[in-house]
């Protein structure tokens, strides 16, 4: 086999909403080598969607991934999809990446999908999204950690149609406001759009559980920002991001598409990093 047909990467999303857009959009302005989109899966096929691939099929059902030839599944389509589609993606694929970590807070699950992704040989694959890395968190987590905080600071906008509209005055804001403080499990769980990367956080160091989270509506914030604290016996770790929000999407940020182009680009490239 010759080193372009390994580095081969036939993918399939689930969704084709603004993230999914997003990466496509870039991938084909892109083109990295040996990488295509020959599936979408969704809800309805007879949609017209003219900024699909060229050639893509259109899929409704997991039970259709079988015998694509599919390299790596990603999901892009909210909580509810990862359980609908990830055994059929880990049975069909080499990968599965799930961008909706916030159903990892169902931990029988999680456990379910470990079990597969072992029997198979698969993986799966938990994106870095709009917390662009935390290598240097998981590293840390080999030696113990004492703490872990990941505070969300958003627009008021960002907040619009979440719980927060019912502990705050979003339009009447006039200073920054935490309204949240609380596990990683229960931020993602309230708030699955806005508060999905907390489960990122809580994977690459000390759990769900253990991972404090506080989310805030800021009038004078003009991105949607991320502060990561940890400390333990590796010392001592405060890692800021404030990322562009999608246009199309004000609760997501441009860098969780732009994870996803790298995980993919990474995939086939000679040269990871």
């Amino acid at each position: 086999m010759s080193g372009s047909d390994r580095r081969r990467l036939n993918l399939c999303f689930i969704g084709w909403g603004a993230i999914a857009q997003g990466v496509g959009a870039l991938l084909a302005e892109r083109h990295p080598q040996g990488v295509n989109i020959i599936v979408v899966a969704v809800r309805d096929q007879h949609r017209h969607r003219g900024d699909l691939p060229i050639g893509v099929r259109l899929i409704s059902e997991p039970a259709e991934l079988a015998g694509l030839g599919l390299d790596m599944v990603i999901e892009a389509a909210g909580r509810d999809a990862v359980a609908v589609w990830g055994e059929a993606a880990l049975r069909n694929a080499a990968s599965f990446v799930v961008s909706s970590t916030s159903a990892f807070c169902d931990d029988a699950l999680l456990e379910r999908f470990v079990s597969v992704a072992k029997e198979t040989g698969s993986r799966i694959v938990v994106p870095s999204g709009a917390l662009g890395d935390l290598g240097a968190l998981s590293a840390a987590s080999i030696l113990p950690l004492d703490e872990v905080v990941h505070t969300i600071v958003k627009p008021p906008r960002a907040w619009r149609g979440t719980p927060a509209e019912t502990m705050l005055d979003l339009e009447a804001l006039a200073v920054a406001s935490p309204f949240f403080d609380g596990s990683a499990r229960e931020a993602a769980g309230r708030f699955p759009q806005n508060a999905n990367v907390a489960v990122i956080s809580a994977l690459s160091g000390i759990g769900l559980d253990r991972t404090r989270v506080v989310l805030v509506a800021d009038p004078a914030a003009r991105r949607n920002a991320h502060r990561v604290e940890a400390s333990g016996a590796f010392g001592r770790l405060d890692l800021t991001l404030e990322n562009e929000p999608l246009v199309t999407n004000p609760k997501s940020s441009e860098m969780t598409a732009l994870s996803l182009v790298r995980l993919v680009e990474n995939a086939v490239a000679p040269l990871l990093r």
